[in-house]
């Protein structure tokens, strides 16, 4: 909460030099994304929306919209892929580039991580391997997936090149910005068993997430679209922190208002706190 009021009194500072505040009218905010935009697992989903999407009033988006009085058009999604900007999810979620017109003034798009299953699989998949890992042995996830998250992330960059420029299509007014994924892991060793993976694969997952970032930086940058960095400005708040400092929760949340390795309700306010520092410049 100290940290919300801290960002609402700083939203105020700029307000007024922000196009579309000055003469009262809102500015129209579209956030596109998969469950790190959504927060699924936070408490009081946003009425109406489609249950599925577990869409919170506690995202970042909306966090974002009520510093700002930005008029917030949220379409984030669970486990939504590069494919549903385009295509519909489920049948009460249509293709979130819908909410897209000559009106829009800002976007975000948080997306990626969810193609072809990357991150379902490497928790699930990776976590599995380690269950009975005590002693720290190798790196059975990287032994047994090697290099094909890598080369799924490297094929799927064209893909995300093409769907960040279909936005400036559907809303030519808009600035559009790309977000990157928060620091899940930390930077060196592991804390097995609160994230049961090994020293090894504690590095192999961090690096696939890094490599990720990086084509979404790049594709954001060749097509006309500001990246926003997440992963820096949350280094040593990741999962394998203490709950007191962690903005990412492990696979067993301690917060109850979270969902495994996403962001906590902590974690969506410091999204909002970089998204709007970014926008602001």
């Amino acid at each position: 909460m100290k940290r919300f009021l801290l960002l609402l009194i700083s939203a105020i500072a700029w307000l007024t030099a922000v196009p579309g505040v000055a003469d009262g009218s809102p500015i129209r905010y579209v956030a596109l994304g998969d469950s790190y935009s959504s927060a699924p697992g936070m408490l009081t989903p946003v009425p109406g929306s489609p249950l599925l999407c577990t869409r919170s009033r506690f995202n970042y988006p909306n966090v974002l919209a009520a510093a700002t009085g930005w008029e917030l058009v949220d379409r984030s999604c669970a486990s939504a892929m590069t494919e549903h900007m385009t295509t519909a999810q489920y049948p009460d979620q249509p293709p979130q580039f819908d909410a897209l017109d000559a009106g829009t003034q800002i976007v975000t798009y948080q997306a990626g991580g969810d193609d072809n299953g990357m991150f379902q699989t490497l928790v699930l998949s990776c976590v599995g391997l380690n269950i009975a890992n005590a002693f720290n042995i190798g790196a059975p996830c990287r032994d047994t997936y090697g290099s094909r998250f890598s080369d799924e992330i490297a094929a799927g960059a064209p893909k995300i090149g093409a769907t960040i420029a279909e936005i400036h299509t559907r809303a030519p007014n808009a600035q559009v910005y790309v977000l990157g994924y928060p620091a899940v892991l930390p930077e060196t060793g592991s804390c097995w068993p609160q994230v049961p993976l090994s020293d090894g694969d504690v590095a192999y997952t961090r690096d696939i997430e890094k490599h990720l970032n990086a084509v979404l930086r790049e594709q954001a940058a060749a097509n006309g679209a500001t990246y926003i960095d997440l992963y820096t400005p949350t280094l040593g708040h990741d999962t394998c922190q203490d709950a007191a400092i962690r903005w990412v929760e492990p696979p067993i949340p301690s917060h109850l208002n979270a969902n495994p390795v996403h962001p906590n309700a902590t974690g969506q306010v410091v999204t909002a706190d970089i998204v709007r520092a970014v926008i602001g410049r």
